[in-house]
């Protein structure tokens, strides 16, 4: 059986340069399962790796969407199952490499078969872009509580595809998930880079800087009249959509950048901690957790 290793971790922990050298080691592949990553037009905001970085490992899932046709979580699952099936069947081990817990989850584990309904998502996008985060939270406290008290409420990928459901279907979405997933043709084992706190933000903070003096204010003036899509209401892009609107000057900007990935990374900690059979490796040099993950995978 084919074997997927998930290199798992907050914004900025490392997770390039180890699946890298993983990759390296088993001679294999590496997902990218970074929901924004998929998206030519975005790099320096999703610190995508370049080229140099890659070290000729082949990556899948970055550069491999437009930003204007969306990827869910759904098309992720479909589409990288079909691709470890039948391009990628060769490989005794892969990697998936990311920091989008949902995202993960639909590869490793399932979704379930829910409805979507394409012009629903697009009159959501609208009115979180004219009415904001707060009032579409109030709406779906109202149509399903259950899951109003469970959800991340910083998180509007997973806030409207909750809407999407609840208003095509009538149904709450908490009564569609049904939690009876299908098997996978491999077995899954999970890697979490773990740092102490304030190192991770250091690294954080620092990622920041280099995203602004690499030009991401230009990138995010490039993608403007896409503003409305849901993956341009993440950290690094709503912040900079508001000084452009001149709303907060660039040091505000920045400064709320960091503060809002900080506020993320533990966002993706928390989710990662869901999964009690996952490793966490207490960050050390790369060779070393190398080192550690390939003899956990050989027991």
């Amino acid at each position: 059986m084919q074997q997927l290793i998930v290199i798992e971790g907050p914004t900025a922990s490392g997770k390039t340069a180890l699946s890298v050298a993983l990759a390296k080691a088993l001679n294999t592949v590496v997902i990218s399962a970074d929901s924004r990553q998929f998206y030519k037009e975005l790099s320096i905001g999703t610190a995508k790796p370049k080229v140099e970085e890659m070290e000729g490992i082949p990556h899948y899932f970055i550069d491999s969407h437009s930003i204007s046709n969306p990827v869910s979580a759904a098309q992720f699952e479909f589409e990288a199952m079909n691709l470890i099936q039948n391009e990628l069947f060769h490989h005794s081990s892969i990697i998936l490499a990311g920091g989008s817990g949902m995202f993960i989850d639909a590869l490793c584990i399932g979704l379930d078969l829910i409805p979507t309904d394409s012009e629903i998502q697009e009159n959501l996008r609208v009115e979180l872009q004219e009415k904001g985060l707060e009032s579409l939270l109030e709406e779906l406290k109202e149509t399903d509580f259950d899951f109003y008290q469970e959800v991340d409420k910083q998180n509007p990928v997973r806030i409207l595809r909750a809407l999407e459901v609840i208003r095509a279907t009538s149904k709450p979405f908490s009564a569609w998930r049904k939690k009876e997933l299908p098997q996978r043709p491999f077995a899954v084992k999970r890697f979490v880079i773990n740092h102490p706190r304030d190192i991770l933000y250091d690294r954080i903070n620092q990622r920041v800087d280099i995203m602004i003096e690499a030009g991401l204010i230009d990138e995010v003036k490039s993608v403007l009249e896409f503003r409305k899509f849901t993956a341009l209401q993440t950290v690094g892009y709503k912040e900079v959509f508001d000084y452009l609107d001149g709303t907060i000057d660039l040091l505000t900007c920045t400064d709320k950048i960091k503060q809002h990935t900080r506020n993320y990374a533990k966002r993706q900690l928390t989710w990662f901690k869901k999964h009690p059979d996952t490793i966490w490796l207490e960050a050390k040099s790369t060779s070393e957790m190398v080192a550690e993950i390939l003899q956990s995978i050989q027991k």
